[in-house]
């Protein structure tokens, strides 16, 4: 089997599980070549911005929870499902990578910064998925050097699949606003050179930036793209959904690894 990619992927809007447009085109289109380039995943291993914990943890579920947590939205939204399995030797592998960096922890589940995307990408929901938290109490390059220490899963056939935003300021939405502010459209161009260039200290030290204070107002979101390129250095990545939308939410994504 081919080494895997990696992903990284803006989520966005919650409804963007119900969207069918230009940006869950671009899902589904990675995820077809991801399986006629490489095969199918062994498994999916997710560093979602929403299992923001207080620690280093993956899940050994056979069967995890999908979980739907967002509030306010359509009945129909709560109604979208991603019925994965979890995958035991991709847990294992986890561990014996990380050492005591990582626990089991089962108390979270497949979050909707994970399976709105993935119901466009895999929508069969047949490869396993199994998610590892953010941990808040890392450095910008600890998180990075932790997406080292997971680089060798992409041997094995496992995905490595991050999903945040660069941009994500929730208290500046702007509703009506179908494109980016000033400030987000700047801030995500420079992460996008630097992420094209492969300065990853750049990107690490993101906070020199004018605009990070509204671009980051916390972490969350950004950190999982940390992760990822950790785990993909020095690959050039193609970058897809290079947009920006609702004033203050940039959906761009990088896929590391794509090249035969």
């Amino acid at each position: 089997m081919k080494k895997m990619p990696v992903i990284f992927s803006g989520h966005g809007s919650p409804m963007i599980a119900l969207a069918h447009n230009d940006l869950t085109a671009a899902f589904n289109h990675i995820g077809q070549e991801v399986i006629s380039r490489f095969g199918k995943p062994k498994a999916i291993l997710s560093i979602c911005a929403h299992w923001y914990a207080d620690g280093t943890y993956i899940q050994s579920a056979e069967k995890p929870r999908q979980i739907y947590d967002m509030y306010g939205f359509p009945d129909e939204l709560y109604e979208v499902q991603y019925p994965v399995s979890g995958n035991r030797d991709l847990t294992m592998d986890v561990l014996n990578l990380l050492g005591d960096k990582v626990s089991i922890n089962d108390t979270w589940g497949i979050d909707h910064g994970t399976w709105t995307v993935l119901v466009h990408m895999f929508p069969k929901a047949d490869i396993p998925v199994v998610q590892l938290s953010v941990n808040r109490r890392l450095t910008e390059e600890e998180c990075y050097n932790l997406g080292k220490e997971l680089a060798p899963l992409r041997e094995k056939g496992y995905l490595i699949f991050a999903s945040g935003n660069v941009v994500h300021n929730l208290r500046a939405v702007e509703f009506d606003n179908p494109i980016g502010t000033p400030a987000a459209d700047a801030f995500d161009e420079f992460i996008k050179e630097a992420v094209l260039a492969r300065n990853d200290e750049a990107v690490i030290h993101y906070d020199t930036h004018k605009d990070a204070d509204y671009a980051v107002p916390t972490k969350d979101h950004f950190l999982p793209l940390l992760y990822a390129l950790g785990a993909s250095e020095g690959e050039t990545p193609m970058v897809y959904n290079n947009i920006r939308n609702l004033g203050s939410m940039s959906m761009t994504g990088y896929i590391f690894g794509m090249e035969e």
